[in-house]
C-alpha cells in the first residue's frame, strides 16, 4: 500500500491549480491501492473574498457537486486512488461565513467523508503577511472525523489542528490508523515546529502520519515551508520534500503498527489526571 503525499504552489485561480494538480496525478506510480493527500488550499489561495467567492455547496448527490468536487471524484476514477482533498472552501447555509474542509474520495469517486478544521488560524507570525485571522472568513467544524479506508481508519486534521495533540488523541481511539495532515504552514512557523510536531503525533499515537502542505513563494506573497513528508508510526520520516510542487511516496506497513501496540501499549498505559 502506497501513501502519497502531494506538495504544491497554488494561486488565486482553480484552473491554473487543477493543471498542476493534473500533473502531479498523471504522474504516480501505477501500483494499487495508493491515497493521494493535496495539501490545504489547493483549490485557492488567496485572500478572503477569493474563498468567498469559490466556496461550493456540500451536497448530499453527485449532481449537487460544484466544479472542485465534481473534478476530484473524476481524479479518483481516472487514477483509481484514495484521494483526500485537503482543503478547500465550503458554504455554511445560512451564514456569511464558510467552513475550510477536507473531503475523502474512493477509487468509485465516492465521497466517503468530510472533516471541517476545528482550529482556526487566529496569530500574528513574523512574516510579509504578519496578521492571520481565519476566524474573519471561517467557522470552526465540531467533530473529529474517521473515514474507513483499505489503509485503515482515516483521522482527518487539517493544518493549525496539528498543534493540539487532543484531537489526534481522540482521533487515534476513535480507531485511526493514519492520520492526515494537508496544510498551508508558514515558512517562520513550518521551520520551527513543522516536523517536530509531526513526528511527535506519529510516535504518540503508534499511527502513520502524511503531511502535505504548500511549499513556496506564492502570487499574494505569502511564503510557505514545504517540507510534505510521510512519518511511520516510530517516528521515522519516510519521505520528505523540502520546496516546490511535486509528489512524496512511501509504502506502508500496517503490521508495524501492531507490532508496537503489542510491544509498546502506551495508549493502554495512558492515564487522564
Amino acid at each position: 500500500m502506497l501513501l502519497a503525499a502531494i506538495q504544491l504552489i497554488s494561486g488565486r485561480h482553480w484552473q491554473d491549480n487543477k493543471t498542476q494538480i493534473a500533473a502531479e496525478l498523471a504522474a504516480l506510480p501505477k501500483e494499487r491501492p495508493l491515497l493521494a493527500l493535496l495539501p490545504e488550499n489547493f483549490a485557492l489561495f488567496g485572500e478572503r473574498q477569493g474563498y468567498l467567492d469559490g466556496a461550493e455547496a456540500l451536497g448530499t448527490e453527485p449532481s449537487d457537486a460544484g466544479p472542485i468536487q465534481a473534478q476530484l471524484a473524476a481524479w479518483a476514477r481516472e487514477h483509481g486512488i484514495w484521494l483526500v482533498a485537503g482543503a478547500m472552501p465550503t458554504r455554511i447555509p445560512g451564514s456569511t461565513h464558510i467552513h475550510t474542509s477536507s473531503l475523502v474520495f474512493d477509487p468509485n469517486g465516492d465521497r466517503r467523508g468530510h472533516y471541517h478544521k476545528i482550529h482556526l488560524f487566529d496569530v500574528d507570525v513574523a512574516d510579509s503577511h504578519g496578521r492571520y485571522r481565519e476566524s474573519e472568513t471561517f467557522s470552526p467544524g465540531q467533530n473529529c472525523v474517521v473515514v474507513d479506508s483499505p489503509f485503515g481508519p482515516l483521522g482527518l486534521s487539517i493544518c493549525y489542528d496539528l498543534r493540539f495533540p487532543e484531537l489526534y488523541r481522540q482521533l487515534t481511539l476513535a480507531g485511526a490508523r493514519v492520520l492526515l495532515v494537508p496544510a498551508a504552514f508558514t515558512a517562520v512557523t513550518g521551520e520551527a515546529h513543522w516536523e517536530p510536531l509531526l513526528r511527535a503525533r506519529a510516535i504518540e499515537n503508534q499511527c502513520y502520519v502524511v503531511a502535505a502542505n504548500q511549499g513556496g513563494t506564492h502570487e499574494t506573497g505569502r511564503q510557505t515551508w514545504g517540507h510534505s513528508m510521510v512519518i511511520d508510526p516510530w517516528g521515522r520520516v519516510l519521505a520528505c520534500r523540502p520546496s516546490g510542487a511535486g509528489t512524496v511516496l512511501a509504502e506502508m506497513d500496517a503490521g508495524l503498527i501492531e507490532k508496537l501496540k503489542r510491544t509498546m501499549p502506551v495508549l493502554q498505559h495512558a492515564r487522564l489526571l
